[in-house]
Order: structure tokens, then sequence, then C-alpha cells
């Protein structure tokens, strides 16, 4: 038998009724070995994958039904059952290749072409009752239609049920004697009647005749002429003690709504019938057993394609598109129109999903030249909430359905508006001003926005440059917007007050409709601006206290999520970021928030970074001693085992199993005597034990070239040569990326370097006397306590010889994030107030002995 080709659709039908879309391919008709007989292979047009392998069973009962996709009518569907509760479908392009596997699927069967439907399996009692049938009895004999006949009428349909080949005898005969306009005639006689045991008996008669799964008998019932009349025989269930009055729902309480005058009278048809039968379904109709399922599955398909038509036939009138986004975008239209029309889009895309992927391109696309993105940036931002929320779930089917079309446009509109009107920057602004006390519209913003800068998503397009361009585009226009609401809750002037909740005065630049019924928008900009020229915001003829300190933190937890998505993903950008802004210090002040899971959210950004192992971040880390907060976050959580407890320890485990030195060193010997009572894990041993095999190492090389250091010829070591490799490779990454991490800049210390021996033992000594003078201070329940110091010069590595501290107190360095401030971020650890900075062994120390230069800086921690 030949193998023909034909392009195809492959559905499954889902657990809430709904086809799912497999994919597209061409199906064949030909003989598999393993299946031992003939089958129905589908492979997919992408790829050649196998979608679909279905043997052509004998007694599998195939239908061929009409599909609706375009206005005309035509033979290109085959549906069929695999097992229980399995359904599936083929989708024809054309119908000359439907008839043609149908042809095949009726030879193996032995079945005449022309019938719509195949014989089912039946079961050995279904096959003994139909022996002791009359052999002429070809179709079921139908009762008189008259109302005295009702209740077997209603018997003969509930009996058919459980038979496939009675219930397809059953439509067959339902629809050749036109037995259904009569039934409804009965039904306006009984209601006239008040014959309330007649009506029973027709909700009985109705619900049968809906559960024959017959797409026929369905065109008939849910014409205009009989679809009300079927609905009020579903009103008299005889479980319920009134009937329901849907008609009256229909009839009187729901209105169709026409943003735009719909001129096409089939057009309005079709919505009316859709609209009326998903009522049918999903209201009228009982959840069906396990065993009904299947019974509806035409039903199913049935309003399935006549959105699919709906949705063709409005793209094709773009008069009609156009004349709606004129309206939506006007500024004359008044707010009720306006929000009549997007709730029509919204209904629209929806419907749209039920399209053929290829189709869904066109529509997406013609949405796109009709120029929904620029209107839905006006919608978006308007102050009634039922408006955003529908523009907000358009923008969603936008997003899902091309990001890149997304960024192409905010990135285009960039070169024409300022920052504040960008699409992306308004979804922030939603994101960051919505009312919801359990931000669910934020929620979906967030998600949205992680979708539009995951790089996993731009590496397919055509555009190569995509990434770099869109990122740079990110980072210079809207993570200012993104960030601003974390840098305003830990701005300089309120962590100067010591460790108090960042949120516990509730101190917040933004506005909720809580107190205002709506979005200060003032208010918003003026941050916006403030945090991206100062880095610092907190003017208090601006504050608002913001009553739900529990929102504001959500909103926190959502911005720190983002910003830990960027970590993972982004490389130089978010590193340049985070390095220009302190924003790690930033983050971590909310450490101390009554909050635990904004803790842990913040404790979780800082274990993305250091799970990176970059010596960058890890020199960032240690500069700006970085680990105190969480230090101090362990000690105050004191006994209690909880998430924080275990996410902490966590962080210190896995800094000792992957053995990163530099942050060994500093741990041990900053926080080694806070943490060394802590005994219920062995993290803290083993980050000493680690610690001490790596000086005993030093000191052995320090040992076995002594000559060298009389004479004053020192080596570079491999640690300081990755610096300068580290500094070269991110030269690179500015040219390729614009502005990415400042050069590196000699330290003063390495000019001040004692040059001789005998001073750096000097130094060594006057370390160890101060270090005993340093000790953490112990709290009142025992335990060790830090002062942290939140100036953001520690981080810039400045020197000072009298605090007492753990981290250098220093003047506040200016806040415009200057470039002297980026160029100290960058800058390789110095020592401050003469602390002795560990030497790392690396395993090509042997080959570079001889080395003439040495860094100044790396010396005095040789005796540490």
């Amino acid at each position: 038998m030949s193998d023909t080709r034909r392009r195809v659709k492959v559905y499954t039908l889902n657990e809430d009724r709904q086809w799912d879309d497999r994919g597209t391919g061409h199906v064949s008709s030909t003989y598999v070995e393993e299946l031992k007989g003939m089958s129905l292979l589908v492979r997919a047009e992408s790829d050649g994958s196998l979608l679909l392998e279905s043997k052509i069973n004998p007694n599998t009962a195939y239908q061929k039904q009409q599909a609706k996709i375009f206005i005309f009518k035509q033979d290109t569907l085959i549906v069929w059952s695999e097992a229980e509760n399995y359904d599936l479908a083929l989708s024809f392009q054309e119908k000359a290749g439907c008839d043609e596997i149908w042809e095949k699927i009726c030879q193996v069967q032995g079945k005449d072409p022309s019938v719509e439907v195949t014989q089912d399996l039946i079961d050995e009692s279904e096959e003994e009752r139909f022996e002791e049938m009359p052999e002429t009895s070809h179709l079921i004999d139908l009762p008189t239609c008259e109302l005295n006949k009702l209740e077997e009428i209603a018997d003969l349909v509930t009996s058919v049920l459980s038979s496939p080949i009675r219930r397809e005898k059953l439509a067959l005969a339902l629809e050749n004697e036109g037995y259904i306009k009569k039934l409804l005639q009965l039904f306006q006689a009984c209601e006239n009647l008040e014959n309330t045991e007649g009506l029973h008996h027709l909700y009985e008669i109705i619900r049968g005749i809906l559960f024959l799964n017959k797409a026929t008998l369905f065109e008939v019932m849910f014409s205009d002429e009989c679809i009300m009349d079927v609905v009020g025989c579903l009103e008299y269930d005889p479980a319920l003690a009134q009937p329901k009055r849907h008609r009256e729902f229909l009839t009187k309480t729901a209105k169709f709504k026409e943003v735009i005058p719909i001129t096409d009278s089939e057009l309005r048809q079709k919505i009316h019938q859709t609209y009326r039968v998903q009522y049918i379904q999903d209201i009228i109709l009982p959840t069906p057993s396990v065993f009904e399922e299947n019974f509806l599955s035409t039903l199913t398909s049935f309003i399935f394609f006549n959105k699919v038509e709906i949705v063709s036939m409005l793209q094709e009138d773009e008069k009609f598109l156009s004349e709606v986004f004129a309206q939506l975008t006007d500024e004359a239209t008044d707010d009720d129109k306006r929000r009549e029309l997007v709730n029509f889009f919204k209904e629209f895309c929806a419907f749209s999903q039920t399209l053929q992927p290829q189709n869904r391109d066109a529509f997406f696309k013609t949405l796109a030249k009709l120029g929904i993105l620029p209107a839905l940036e006006i919608v978006m931002g308007m102050d009634d909430l039922q408006v955003r929320s529908a523009a907000t779930d358009i923008f969603s089917y936008l997003v899902e359905f091309s990001p890149s079309m997304v960024r192409e446009f905010v990135m285009q509109e960039a070169q024409q508006s300022d920052d504040d009107i960008l699409l992306i920057n308004v979804v922030i602004e939603q994101m960051i001003c919505d009312t919801d006390p359990e931000l669910g519209g934020a929620v979906q913003l967030m998600g949205l926005l992680r979708t539009l800068i995951d790089p996993e998503n731009m590496l397919a397009t055509t555009n190569k440059t995509e990434k770099s361009e869109f990122l740079n585009f990110f980072y210079n226009h809207c993570m200012h917007v993104l960030t601003a609401p974390l840098l305003t809750n830990t701005s300089e002037d309120r962590r100067e007050k010591g460790w108090e909740d960042p949120l516990e005065k509730g101190v917040y630049l933004f506005q909720y409709s809580c107190l205002e019924n709506s979005v200060d928008r003032g208010a918003w900009q003026a941050t916006v601006h403030g945090v991206a020229k100062n880095n610092v915001v907190g003017s208090n003829k601006s504050s608002t206290i913001c009553p739900d300190n529990y929102q504001t933190a959500q909103l926190l937890a959502l911005i720190l999520e983002l910003l830990t998505f960027c970590v993972e993903h982004h490389t130089y950008h978010i590193k340049n970021y985070i390095m220009n802004k302190d924003l790690l210090r930033r983050v971590l002040v909310l450490m101390n928030s009554k909050h635990t899971f904004l803790a842990l959210c913040a404790l979780r950004f800082m274990r993305r970074i250091i799970g990176l192992k970059d010596e960058f971040y890890n020199r960032y880390i240690t500069k700006g001693n970085l680990f105190e907060p969480v230090v101090n976050a362990l000690l105050d959580n004191g006994t209690r085992y909880n998430l924080l407890n275990s996410a902490v320890i966590e962080l210190f485990e896995f800094i000792r199993v992957e053995d990163i030195k530099s942050l060994t060193a500093h741990i041990v010997e900053n926080f080694y005597k806070a943490l060394e009572s802590i005994e219920y894990v062995q993290t803290f041993k083993g980050l000493k034990t680690k610690y001490e095999q790596e000086k005993d190492r030093q000191n052995q090389k320090l040992n076995s070239v002594p000559s060298i250091l009389r004479s004053n010829r020192f080596r570079r070591d491999a640690k300081a040569l990755e610096e300068d490799e580290e500094m070269w490779f991110n030269e690179d990454d500015e040219e390729e990326g614009k502005t990415v991490v400042a050069p590196v800049e000699k330290s003063k210390a390495e000019d001040d370097f004692p040059d001789s021996y005998e001073k750096f033992m000097e130094t060594k000594k006057a370390k160890e006397s101060e270090d005993k003078e340093n000790l953490p201070k112990r709290t009142s329940s025992g335990g060790f306590k830090f002062t942290f110091s939140h100036s953001t010069s520690a981080a810039n590595g400045a020197n000072s010889t009298n605090s007492k501290s753990v981290v250098a107190q220093t003047p506040p360095a200016s806040s415009n994030g200057s470039s002297s401030k980026t160029t100290n971020l960058a800058t390789s650890v110095t020592a401050t107030k003469g602390s002795l900075v560990g030497l790392v062994d690396y395993p090509d120390d042997e080959e570079e002995e001889e080395e003439e230069e040495t860094s100044p800086r790396k010396r005095p921690r040789l005796g540490s």
C-alpha cells in the first residue's frame, strides 16, 4: 500500500475536555512490523520526530467530521479513541488528504468510505444481546412522538448510552425522522399545560441525546430555532425542587456588547451560538462522571472550532480591528468604552489560543501591525484597575507568543521616548504599584519580565546580537526602575541608625491606592529619578507611611527573586551593576527584617553570587566584610532550628566543600571566634581545618625561598597574575558590552608597603596584638555580636587605624556612583587597619618563584 503524506495537526483531548495541540506533521498509512498491522504515522515537519504511531484496529470506531476552521465546511477531521478516556484527532490541511487516509482506514476495517463512522468494538454481553435481536432490525424503531410516550422515549434513550452501536443507530434514527424538532414541540405543550412529569422526561431525553455525541444532531439542537427550547428542557432537572431559569439569564441578564458594531450577520450568529453552547456545557450540564467523560468530546470539538471560525472571521476584517484600535488609543474615548474595548481584546486573544500555530502566528502579527503594543502601553498606565488587569492578560499572551517581538518594540521605542514611558518601565511600575495585598498582579508581571530578560529565549532568534543589545538597553534604561524600591528601603540615612528593621517604620516612597485610591505617579517618577541619579533616595518630604509592611516586604522579595535570576543568567551586566551600586550590601540590610521570608530572599541572592565561584565577587565580598550581616543573623537566630538557620549553614558548607580559599580565610580570620561554639555541625571546624592546612602550605613555601626575601626580590604570586588576567578580560568585555567593569588602579597601600622582611615581621606582630583587642563582643545571650558598618566606603577598601569594629569606618563616599567609587570597588583587596591578607597557594607557584615583582598587598598575610 502506498505511503501517502499529508499535512495534519495532531490533537488529544485533555482532562478538561479541551483539545491540546501536539504538533504539525505529515501523516502516512503504512505497515508497522512492531504493531503487526497497518498504522497511522505522523512525523513532525520540523525535525522528523514521531508525533503519532497508531495501529488501525479493525474494531476501533473512527469518525470523519466537518471542520469549520474557515467559513467553508469541509470533511477535514478524523477522530477516534485509542483507549478509555483518550481521544485523538487529525486535522487535515486539505480535504483530499483527509479523504485518502479515510479510505485507507475503511479499507482495513472493510467499510464503505462513504460512511461517517466505522463500527465500535462491542463486548461479549453486547454480542449476546444483539444475537437475540431480529436480523432485520437495522435501525432502532422510535415510539411515536406523543405526550403519553415520553416515559418510553426517555427509557429508550437512557438504555442505549451504554452501547456504542445502539448509540449510533439511535442517532441515525433521530436524524432521519426529524425527531428532535417534534420533541421540542412537545416541550412547549408540556410547559403550557404545566405537565411537570412530562418536563422531567424531556430533561432525560434531551440530556441523553447530547450524550450521543453526534455532530449532526448538535447542528439541529444548537440552531437559532431550537437552542432556547433545548435550554428550556434542561431547566427541569428532576433532582431539583424548582427549575432553574437559564433562559431568563441568557435572554435578559446576559447582554451582548458590541464594542464596534458587527455587520456580518453570520459572525453575530456564530458568536451567540458559541456563547450559549459554552453555557450549556459549563453551567447547565452536570459534571460528567468518569464513564461519561468521552460522551461530550464532540460537543467540546463543536465549541473549539466555532471559536476558531470566529477568530478567523474577525482577523480577516481589518476595517473592524482598525476601528477598535483607533477608539482604544483615542484620548476622547470614555472610561466605560475603553474598558469594553480592552475586555474585547482580552477575549479575542483567549480565543486565538484555539488556532493552529501557523494561524496563531498570523493573528499576532496582524495585531502587532495594527499597533497592539503602543495601545497596551497607554492602557496599562491608566488608573482603572479592571483595564490594567485585562491589559496585563493581553500582554502575557504577546510575551508568550513572541518575546523577541516585544523586545524589538521596546528597543525601538527607547530611541524616541523618555525612560518614564517605556513599555517595560510601565510594566515594572504596575508591578511595584500593585494594590492587591497578595500582589497577584505583581507576581504575574514579574514572570513576564523574567521571560523578557531570559537569555535562553534570545538564542534561537535570527538576530544574533539581540542578547547583548537588549541587555545593554535593559540595564541602561530599566534596571534603575526595578531596583528603586530596594534602594529606597535600604537607603544610607536609614542604615546609619544601625540594625533596625528596614520595614519597621514603613518608610516607603511609593503610594498605594489604599491611601488615595490611585497610584501617585508623580511620587513614583520622582523616586525613580532620585534613585537613578543619586543611588540613595530618602527625602523626608516625599516619604509616605505605608500601612502594609507585609505588602512592601512581598514586593521586595519579588524584586530580589528577579535580581537573583539576573545573577545566574546575566554575566558582566549584573556584575557591573552590583559593583557600581554596592547592591549586595544594600540587599543584606534586609537580613535583619522581621519578615523571615525576606531575609531568606536576601540570603538567596548572596548564595547565588557565591555559587558562581567568581573571584571578582569574592574580593568584593571580603573587602566589604559582607559576611557580617549573615553571621549576625545566625547569632540572632540563636538555637532555633529553622529554615534561616539551615540556609546560613548551607552557605558556609558550600564554601567549605568547594574550598573557596579567599572566602575561607576571610571567614576564619574575622568570624571564627564567634562561630566556634556552633558544634551541631562540623562546618566551621572544617573551615578552620582547611584554613590551617592552607597556612601551613604557605609557610612551607615561604621557608623554601629565604634568599629571595633577603635580597628584596619578590615574586608575583599566581593570585596577582590571575587578577591581572581577569582585568584584561574585563577590558575585552568593555569593548563588547560597553562600560562593564572599571579598570584596576594601584592602591596607596602598595606604595607604602614595607620593603624588607624585618619590617614585615614588625607588621605581623602589631597585627597579632591588635587582633586580641578586636575580639567580637559577647552579647547578653552569650553569643558574639559584630559591629556592622553600613558605609559604602567600607566596600571601597578605605584604610582606618582607630576603628574597633570588624569593618573599617571611614567618611561616607559620594553617593552619585562616581568613577572613583567604581574604581575602588573594582580594586583588589587592600590591607585595612593593618589587617593581613592571606597568600593563596596555587599549583603553578613552583614555576613562578623567579618572578622579580610581587604585589605588596599580598605580603602582610604571609605570617598570619
